[in-house]
């Protein structure tokens, strides 16, 4: 049974999540079991000030780096466990790392295009005894891509249906929008980032209120949207270029959303002026995506990642997309917490068979890419 195992750590900061894939290439992928392990208050501290850091400091990186990775070997030993799978059976390790800096378009006029993502996969397959490939991106973005999202090439092979147009929107700390043709059309797959999703929400949860999420988002349904500010909001350039597009928290980060404050706003109402920014953003995004595929409304969209579980929003954005139902992963066999690790698990499978990991009409590559780099065990 060829068996692999992805690793994501995304933009919320979250932690670490595991997952036990069957890749074959007969049939669909195959979610097998799971593991989650939450970043200690250390570690998410050194990596939040890491992404946020104007110079980065040599021995801060490695330090993080190191704690990162054994966390990460960590969530191995746990899944084999609780799973009861020998670690001889698996055949690679599909490791993301954590992005510190995504920059396609570099920071300076004559600047190169950059991504960063924190992550020692030699150490990793050194801990684990298991073969790991890693570094995914940068392949695609030496061919001249964004080197994101890649996610859609999974949500592809996932949920493509014959006479069906759907959309896979992937709610982590920023929103990443998948629109899929029915199998019977000649048009492409397409697929982008459209603004955040839950970075801005859980930084002006934590600065209000602690804690690292909005829960349900209570808060944010307990107050108005604040239009002025959501306008102000929606002015800032990236919601309006067309894709191939990607973003970070270079772009979205809380000194960006204090630059549209006046001081008077009631905290509440600023995060519910938050959560409709990312309701409006995603539905602008999903408007333009049909635009350029000549696309009718799509019969069904299908919301994963953490921003799946929180019901304010999920209600902002069946507002904004009346003629599109809202449908569960699980209905799919896959969880919504699950898909992003179980992509790379997918693309570490599809390193070794030598097939591409990316699509060019998502990322803007001048072609196919095989993604990723080999870490013997």
């Amino acid at each position: 049974m060829p068996l692999f195992i992805g690793l994501m750590s995304g933009t919320s900061l979250d932690g670490i999540d595991a997952a036990l894939v069957r890749c074959e290439s007969s049939r669909p992928p195959e979610l097998l079991a799971t593991q989650a392990i939450g970043f200690p208050d250390e570690l998410r501290d050194r990596l939040l000030a890491l992404c946020h850091a104007k110079r980065a400091d040599f021995a801060e990186l490695a330090t993080a780096e190191d704690s990162f990775c054994r966390l990460q070997a960590e969530a191995v030993a746990r899944l084999l466990e609780t799973s009861a799978t020998s670690r001889d059976n698996i055949v690679a390790i599909g490791s993301h790392g954590q992005t510190i800096e995504h920059a396609p378009y570099g920071h300076a006029p004559s600047g190169p295009a950059y991504t960063y993502q924190l992550d020692n996969p030699s150490l990793l397959a050194e801990l684990t005894g298991c073969q790991v490939v890693a570094d995914f991106r940068r392949r695609d973005l030496a061919a001249g891509g964004q080197a994101a999202p890649l996610a859609p090439a999974f949500h592809n092979a996932l949920f493509r249906d014959p006479t069906e147009w759907r959309l896979v929107l992937n709610l982590g700390g920023f929103a990443n929008l998948t629109l899929l043709p029915p199998q019977n059309r000649t048009a492409e797959v397409l697929g982008f980032d459209t603004g955040p999703a839950n970075v801005l929400l859980d930084a002006w949860h934590g600065r209000h209120r602690g804690g690292r999420f909005d829960a349900n988002g209570e808060w944010a349904a307990s107050g108005q949207v604040d239009p002025p500010l959501l306008e102000s909001l929606m002015r800032e350039p990236f919601f309006h270029q067309p894709p191939p597009r990607s973003t970070g928290r270079e772009v979205f980060h809380l000194p960006w959303l204090e630059r549209h404050l006046n001081g008077n706003e009631a905290p509440q109402d600023v995060q519910a002026t938050l959560a409709e920014l990312t309701a409006t953003s995603v539905a602008l995004g999903v408007e333009m995506a049909r635009e350029l595929c000549q696309a009718p409304p799509a019969s069904s969209l299908i919301p994963c990642g953490g921003g799946a579980h929180n019901a304010d929003l999920l209600s902002r954005l069946a507002y904004h997309l009346p003629d599109t139902a809202l449908v569960p992963s699980d209905d799919w066999g896959w969880p919504a917490d699950w898909l992003e690790a179980g992509a790379f698990a997918w693309l570490a499978y599809r390193r070794l068979a030598g097939l591409s990991g990316n699509l060019s009409s998502v990322t803007g590559a001048s072609g196919l890419r095989v993604l990723g780099g080999i870490y013997a065990p």
